[in-house]
This record gives C-alpha cells, structure tokens and sequence, in this order.
C-alpha cells in the first residue's frame, strides 16, 4: 500500500493548520494557507483555501501573463480590484482571472474572516506583473528574478 494521499477528509481540511503567508512586496497581503494541491501532490494546478483577516488584502495587485486563476468565496465579504474596476463579493461569488489579463487584488474590508478556495495553474516557468510597484517577476521553477519597469528593454 502506497503512503500516497489521494483524498483529504473534510476533518482533516478542518485540522489542518496551514501557513501564514505574507506576499513579498506587501505587507499587508497576509493570508492563512492551506494548500490542499500541495497535499495530494498536484504539480500543475494550486488548489488553496485561504483565510484573510479583516483589513488584510489577499495579495499584491498582480497579473499573471500566462498563467489563469480563479476564486471561490466560502465565507465573509471582500473588495475586489480588477484593472480600475471595484466590485463587492461575498459567500457564494465566484472571480475568474483570465491569463493576460487585468492585474486584480482582493481586500477584506469587513468584518469577518474572508474564506476563499483559491485555484490556479502552475506551469514551470512564469511572468508576473506588479503595476502599482512598477515591477515585473520573472520565474524559472523554483528561481524568481525581480525587475524594475524602469530595467525592461523591450525588443519589438
């Protein structure tokens, strides 16, 4: 019989305790991660369910160039940011980020924890953006270089 996990029981989703994750260009982007992809050792696709904290963002405003998400709300009330949009979303709303899209963020601005499923591809290699920073994030496997806008040369 093989030790690998193929089904987490909803107990166990419960039990679990996760990882507290702030981004690396936000401070405020701080999240309880329970990354259940991760558990059953899915390699292409993230599956999370996260937690956020009333006043904490989900992440830094970013897009991805290749790379699609999407969100799933379980609990609580948020604002998201899609491009220059606002939106309000709450326990049952679902946010999709189409690959090259429009750079998105998501702030519990009430006054419970936000419950999110969380789902995106993992594809090997990875370009970021993170217009607000001015800066781009390039990402080979397990290596992530980090440039300044003002350092891109673009060649066509």
């Amino acid at each position: 019989m093989s030790d690998r996990k193929y089904v987490i029981s909803a107990q166990e989703i419960t039990c679990f305790q996760g990882e507290l994750r702030t981004h690396f260009l936000n401070p405020n982007a701080i999240r309880l991660d329970k990354s259940l992809g991760d558990i059953v050792g899915l390699k292409n696709l993230g599956f999370h369910i996260i937690e956020v904290q009333p006043g904490n963002e989900s992440t830094e405003y970013h897009k991805h160039y290749e790379e699609e998400e999407c969100v799933y709300v379980l609990a609580g009330e948020a604002k998201v940011t899609i491009g220059q949009e606002k939106y309000r979303v709450k326990a049952g709303d679902f946010i999709g980020y189409p690959a090259n899209d429009l750079p998105h963020t998501m702030i519990n601005d009430g006054n419970e924890t936000l419950r999110c499923i969380v789902v995106g591809q993992r594809l090997p290699n990875g370009v970021s953006e993170y217009p607000k920073k001015e800066k781009r994030s390039y990402r080979y496997g397990a290596t992530r270089d980090l440039v300044n806008f003002a350092n891109i040369k673009k060649l066509r």
